[in-house]
């Protein structure tokens, strides 16, 4: 693999790693929205957090996104990139030509279907981390034998290792359907509005977009991406969830299904204020981090091999 493309997994890394600092308070709000119990609204479940928890509340289970996403993004980009490159190459027979609609399309398919081998694992960890110190509040389920508000896992490698040894493989790829029923759309109505307002903010004549560009379209790409992915980033944190105290939830149908009869439609847009919300400061991150550390190693490998 040549050093262009290793470049692209590179970026990703750095571009995962920029998102999770910037999106993790909000994505800690958007999780126990979704999957929690006895919050009203956002700023209900904010006051919550803190008041029980303080700041570092909102900072829970970040360690291990922050190794790990990095990782996961860094697979995305590369893998986005060099299939645009590829199909680029087999239409043109050159890489470097720029992608149409269909191949921006089919890139970010196939990222969004090679990240959920890789985002499945490290979103139930997150979401695990993250709800373990929620009251459990149904009086109609006996629930497991742990102390509801108390922590079940002592970090990310205990969560990871008691899930493996009590429910598997399985368990560890919990909420996989939902997953992909989430990412391989979502990653389409994100990368190609994301090409769309590159193009069309970038001046003309410029070879490559300036930061506010990507920082704006980035941003905007977020917020389609998310806000459209909300139904299945509920039926997924639903699942992940559930198992810190009981096991609801057969698979992604039936999580539907009684999230719909329980709750009615509304259920499967909890959360999308903050999604949307957090979807626009996450995205411009994640591509100022990609876009800026690429253009820095490739004037880099100029200056090296002139």
């Amino acid at each position: 693999m040549g050093s262009l493309q290793l470049q692209d997994f590179a970026a990703g890394w750095v571009g995962g790693a920029a998102s999770v600092v910037v999106g993790h308070p909000l994505d800690t709000i958007k999780t126990r929205l979704q999957a929690g119990h006895g919050y009203g609204n956002t700023l209900n479940c904010v006051l919550t957090v803190y008041r029980n928890e303080s700041v570092a509340g909102f900072f829970r289970g970040m360690s291990f996104p922050l190794a790990s996403i990095a990782v996961y993004s860094s697979v995305v980009f590369g893998v986005f990139s060099n299939t645009q490159r590829l199909l680029s190459q087999l239409r043109h027979g050159d890489p470097a030509h720029a992608p149409a609609l269909t191949d921006v399309a089919v890139a970010s398919m196939m990222a969004g279907f090679v990240s959920v081998g890789i985002g499945t694992p490290v979103d139930l960890v997150k979401i695990r981390l993250q709800m373990q110190t929620q009251p459990y509040s149904k009086a109609n389920v006996n629930p497991k034998p742990t102390v509801p508000g108390f922590p079940v896992y002592r970090g990310p490698i205990h969560c990871f290792r008691t899930v493996l040894q009590k429910e598997g493989i399985a368990g560890i790829y919990r909420g996989m359907g939902a997953m992909l029923l989430r990412d391989v759309p979502g990653y389409c109505l994100y990368f190609i509005p994301y090409t769309f307002f590159c193009d069309w903010i970038t001046p003309d004549g410029c070879i490559s977009p300036n930061p506010s560009s990507v920082w704006l379209a980035g941003g905007v790409a977020g917020v389609i991406s998310w806000g459209t992915a909300t139904p299945m980033d509920v039926v997924k944190s639903r699942l992940q969830a559930d198992g810190v105290y009981l096991n609801k939830y057969k698979g992604t149908l039936d999580c539907i299904l009684q999230s719909y009869q329980n709750e009615g439609l509304k259920v499967f847009f909890r959360g999308i204020t903050i999604n949307a919300v957090r979807g626009f400061p996450v995205s411009s991150a994640m591509f100022l981090g990609y876009e800026l550390s690429l253009k820095a190693m490739k004037r880099d490998q100029t200056e090296t091999n002139p």
